[in-house]
């Protein structure tokens, strides 16, 4: 099987794909190493007169209409995309094309099925994230043209979970025969195995609770929830410190001590790689409160390591954690003493903790890594052919 892998950024190497955490240099190398040929078509250019009317238009709604301008639908912008698109396509001998994301074969015209793998739909993060709120209203349409689209002409449209999945059938009236559904896995691959994960569990204090939230948006990723449940552990009696990466705590000073924050950390570089997956390692729990997120492949490596996670049941997060499995769910309303007595159940039956973390490595093995979910899609790419 031959795949044109189309991407507007360069995806054949991690330096050259830095939008959306690298997921499409890990798409890619998924789909490799079930043993599919990948062309990459990308990077694609923007047009010098859309760049133009792009500056013009995003300050134009922010200084008169009060609007967040977006360009990322811009009906112009996506049909040179597509034009890029469809002359590289002439010189290849693809069986597929296949996209991460829709926007650069939203309007592309072919003779071969097309597919892609995409975490949301712009009816699941219109108004869900702070960046694709308040947006004008030509803005609006244009991102729901594309996404019906893209529907239409793809013979197959894999989301990396339900939610995602459902808005496009509910949203974008998808056949639901076409609309799959597989998750993202862990971008960093586990050096342990079912047995030798049971010692990193086992070296974890029983009698002192460590948290690590990792995100670099405190208030959307619930860095306030995660502060408030530290807190109360400790006031409750159970030693709790809460490790926070990738953005300050915004908490009143001074820091208590239970707090350890320590900024931004390069996952790029090996030694942030490896800092961070030390932290994971000491840590009892990942927790990330969010109040609005597609599906975080953080969860995914975290589980990896043996580590359940503490989240919500918004967006696509559902998908990746499943109560009881590999970490538990709670209302993004929901009240601190939930968080709190679950961990406290856990650490007083501590044999729970072991196995709940040990199920979690479990579901990184089979279901949350970058292994299954290329098979996954390579059988479903193979019913298109």
């Amino acid at each position: 099987m031959k795949l044109a892998y189309v991407t507007t950024y360069d995806a054949g190497s991690l330096k050259g794909c830095n939008e959306w955490s690298g997921t499409g240099y890990y798409i890619a190398q998924s789909l490799k190493n079930q043993s599919i040929y990948i062309e990459y078509i990308g990077p694609l250019q923007d047009a010098v007169t859309s760049r133009t009317i792009h500056k013009f238009k995003r300050h134009y709604y922010d200084l008169f209409k009060q609007k967040n301008y977006q360009k990322d639908a811009d009906t112009l912008t996506l049909k040179h995309y597509a034009n890029q698109v469809a002359k590289k396509l002439n010189s290849t001998k693809s069986d597929i094309i296949f996209s991460a994301t829709v926007n650069p074969i939203a309007y592309l015209e072919c003779d071969r099925p097309m597919a892609f793998w995409a975490d949301g739909t712009f009816a699941n993060i219109h108004n869900f994230y702070p960046q694709y709120s308040n947006l004008p209203e030509e803005v609006i349409q244009d991102w729901h043209q594309m996404e019906k689209l893209a529907l239409q002409k793809s013979k197959l449209a894999i989301y990396s979970s339900d939610w995602a999945a459902q808005s496009a059938i509910n949203d974008y009236g998808a056949d639901p025969n076409r609309v799959k559904v597989v998750p993202f896995g862990s971008n960093t691959d586990s050096p342990f195995n079912s047995e030798t994960i049971k010692d990193v569990i086992s070296s974890r204090k029983t009698d002192w609770c460590k948290l690590l939230f990792l995100g670099v948006d405190w208030i959307r990723k619930g860095g306030n929830i995660a502060y408030e449940v530290t807190e109360k552990l400790n006031e409750s009696g159970l030693k709790t410190e809460l490790t926070i990466v990738g953005c300050p705590p915004m908490v009143d000073s001074p820091i208590p001590d239970f707090l350890k924050p320590l900024g931004f950390i390069n996952k790029a570089t090996q030694e942030g790689q490896d800092r961070i997956k030390q932290l994971l390692m000491e840590s009892h729990f990942l927790i990330l409160p969010t109040i609005a997120d597609c599906t975080p492949i953080v969860f995914a490596e975290a589980n990896s390591l043996g580590i359940p996670c503490l989240s919500t049941t918004v967006g696509g997060v559902p998908t990746m954690i499943r109560n009881g499995i590999n970490g538990q769910l709670f209302s993004p309303v929901g009240n601190i003493s939930d968080y709190c007595d679950y961990i406290t159940n856990l650490f007083t039956n501590y044999e729970d903790y072991k196995n709940l973390a040990l199920s979690a490595f479990h579901e990184y093995e089979s279901r949350l890594n970058w292994r299954v979910a290329g098979l996954e899609v390579k059988h479903l790419l193979e019913t298109i052919l």
